[in-house]
């Protein structure tokens, strides 16, 4: 069973304009999810899969709706997170990351979900990959870069992304195969935040996600996940958003990716 998009909503109704998203004075904000009544539940026609990527074996907690399946996955130990790392997640109903699981969004704005969970072979890929950055933190935020080409490369042929392409939207056409970067700011904190809950960060803490977009100086709103260095309380971001399939993503300091366009 494959995931599927949402149906036509009337733009009028509570879940229309929870669609669209807002950029309320240029600052790009998140769509909310408000809960579905019975017809809506019936028709939305969501999938959420969880998988051990390695041996593709489904793992389901599920209920049944009136048209088609809808697994719910079940959640392990919630990571502890700040309010505005919650509100990822909260706003379009997806469980946080735990040490050993997390939801990859895809299908923009999370529209399409897959459950990704931990198998020992990844992690100890991830503790291989991270482990060559702790001599230094400019070191550290070069292994997060290969730990994002890892994930790219470990989910991207399950769910289809692997032909995605870079700057992805609704103008793509394309929503089934790509991340916008609501989906990819979602999925960039999702995997840090496991890093760190696994031990993995040495000279990083994970930050709030950050936003971008104004409308006086004509600058598109924008999204990206954040790193913290503990050392001089420098933020960087990391933004996959802008990279192709496998690509590394751009690394740099939030005050220099703020004032781009």
């Amino acid at each position: 069973m494959s995931a599927t998009t949402l149906p036509h909503l009337d733009p009028n109704s509570d879940m229309g304009r929870a669609k669209q998203g807002t950029a309320y004075l240029g600052i790009a904000r998140p769509p909310r999810y408000f809960a579905l009544d019975r017809e809506e539940f019936e028709t939305m026609g969501f999938v959420s899969r969880s998988y051990y990527l390695s041996s593709a074996i489904v793992v389901r907690c599920g209920l049944a709706a009136a048209i088609g399946w809808f697994w719910i996955s079940c959640p392990a130990t919630a990571i502890e997170l700040t309010a505005a790392q919650e509100a990822l997640y909260t706003t379009v109903s997806i469980f946080a990351p735990s040490a050993t699981s997390m939801t990859v969004c895809y299908g923009f704005v999370c529209r399409r979900r897959e459950i990704m969970n931990f198998s020992p072979a990844d992690r100890a890929a991830l503790s291989k990959i991270l482990g060559a950055g702790r001599s230094s933190g400019a070191a550290e935020r070069a292994a997060v870069q290969k730990a994002m080409i890892w994930f790219d490369r470990r989910i991207g042929p399950i769910i289809g992304t692997d032909k995605r392409v870079p700057n992805a939207d609704i103008r793509t056409f394309d929503d089934k195969h790509n991340f916008d970067c609501w989906d990819t700011t979602r999925n960039t904190t999702s995997l840090l935040l496991v890093l760190q809950e696994r031990g993995l960060l040495k000279h990083h803490v994970v930050g709030d996600p950050r936003y971008r977009g104004y409308v006086i100086n004509l600058q598109l709103p924008h999204n990206t996940a954040v790193l913290i260095d503990r050392a001089t309380r420098t933020e960087w971001v990391v933004d996959m958003w802008t990279r192709a399939y496998a690509q590394p993503p751009d690394v740099k300091p939030l005050a220099e990716w703020i004032k781009e366009n």
